[in-house]
């Protein structure tokens, strides 16, 4: 039985490797009554904003608009991901763009968040930074180099004014040649190389589920 110890070790390792979700939350999650949630446009973080939060670095790949674009997209994730699901409720997109005038656009991002919550009444406010969105170069099944995304999310809770749940994403796809461990999530994207957009949907989905498992204790 002793001789078994390290191949199990060695299969737990490995299983743990192919993580590419973190996961940071406030132990008293379930008391904060966290109904009304609105999101703040993903953004990018200048080197200054990233060092005051948690699992955030600064852009390394990509000029302004490519950033601004990516904003956009993981904007538009977040609202799908999230719209429908039981047991919270989405302050409109609409309703965000309406008040987006009062929100500075400069400034700590915390602040901003918190000034858009309270503007929308909201309980608390989503707002994400990228790290990282780089597109692959090639095709479906066969690429020069592979998509790349890094992103942070963070929940405000806007009476309080503190972060109570942050995820981090990241993945750079691999070929299935790289780990063999990863031949059932392989076969689930079909044997293909994703486009960042879908790498980041992939990780939207997992950061989304975890967070409306931990308020309401089931996942989407």
């Amino acid at each position: 039985m002793l001789k078994l110890l390290p191949l199990l070790f060695f299969l737990s390792s490995c299983d743990l490797a192919t993580k590419n979700l973190s996961i940071s939350q406030s132990t008293d999650m379930e008391k904060r009554n966290i109904k009304r949630i609105a999101i703040l446009p993903v953004d990018s973080l200048s080197p200054k904003q990233a060092a005051k939060i948690p699992y955030s670095a600064a852009p390394s790949e990509g000029g302004a608009g490519a950033e601004r674009e990516a904003g956009a997209v993981l904007t538009q994730l977040l609202y799908s991901a999230m719209t429908g699901l039981p047991g919270w409720h989405m302050v409109l997109e609409r309703e965000v763009r309406e008040v987006e005038a009062l929100v500075p656009l400069q400034g700590e991002i915390r602040a901003r968040a918190k000034k858009l919550g309270e503007t929308v009444y909201a309980d608390v406010v989503l707002f994400g930074t990228i790290q990282r969105f780089r597109e692959r170069e090639g095709a479906e099944f066969g690429v020069k180099s592979p998509a790349s995304v890094a992103f942070t999310l963070h929940l405000l809770d806007v009476k309080k004014g503190d972060i109570v749940w942050s995820a981090h994403f990241e993945e750079t796809q691999r070929p299935l040649s790289d780990n063999i461990f990863a031949i059932g999530e392989f076969a689930q994207r079909g044997a293909k190389w994703l486009k960042a957009e879908e790498l980041a949907h992939e990780g939207i989905k997992k950061a989304v589920n975890q967070l409306h498992k931990t308020l309401y204790g089931s996942a989407a």
